[in-house]
């Protein structure tokens, strides 16, 4: 995993050992702050890739590949926010409690029907699942030069969860044999401040 993460942050491990996330979600609402969502633009299914990583004591995520059916927001987070954004096609479907999920683009595949089970929690400091949500900030690099983005969110409403990995060709190295670590929340609020450099 080391040489899969640039030097200007380090690897931020539980119990030794690097995790790699697999996270779909369906954005809604979305729109730049004291405006209005544009209807028919800010509602598109994104997944994402990611490492978890931390610089000057501040945990954030360092992102692989994201995946997103909007082009305007593909360009915009390439040009933005230096991102390794693709554009896929995408589906993702409630059916019963389930989720069914799809991600298709070249040099990559993923497909998934998962739920959430049990009551909501919040995670313990020390947990991994404190460890794997917490985070409030990410990392890119561009042209050499490092970058984080702060993120604001409340904590994470979390489930335990289940599911049936149908195809995952997204991942930078081959996963262990091991079973995922399912974690379902229903929604989450977010904003993204603008990146600085480092």
């Amino acid at each position: 995993m080391r040489r899969l993460v640039p030097n200007s942050v380090e690897l931020d491990t539980f119990d030794g050992t690097a995790w790699i996330g697999v996270v779909p979600f369906l954005i809604t609402g979305l729109r730049l702050r004291g405006l209005p969502p544009i209807p028919g633009l800010s509602t598109f299914p994104e997944l994402n890739v990611r490492t978890y990583v931390t610089r000057d004591d501040k945990p954030g995520i360092w992102f692989f590949a994201l995946d997103a059916t909007s082009t305007w927001f593909v360009e915009a987070g390439k040009k933005i926010y230096r991102l390794p954004y693709n554009r896929a096609r995408m589906r993702c479907e409630r059916t019963g409690d389930h989720v069914e999920y799809e991600s298709s683009r070249s040099g990559g595949t993923f497909g998934a029907r998962y739920r959430g089970e049990g009551d909501l929690f919040h995670s313990e400091p020390g947990s991994l699942e404190h460890y794997l949500t917490e985070r409030y900030c990410l990392y890119t690099e561009d042209g050499g030069r490092a970058y984080r983005a702060n993120i604001h969110h409340p904590p994470w409403d979390l489930q335990r969860g289940e599911a049936a990995i149908v195809e995952n060709t997204l991942c930078p190295l081959p996963l262990l044999d091991d079973e995922p670590h399912v974690l379902f929340s229903p929604r989450q609020d977010v904003v993204v401040w603008p990146l600085q450099e480092l």
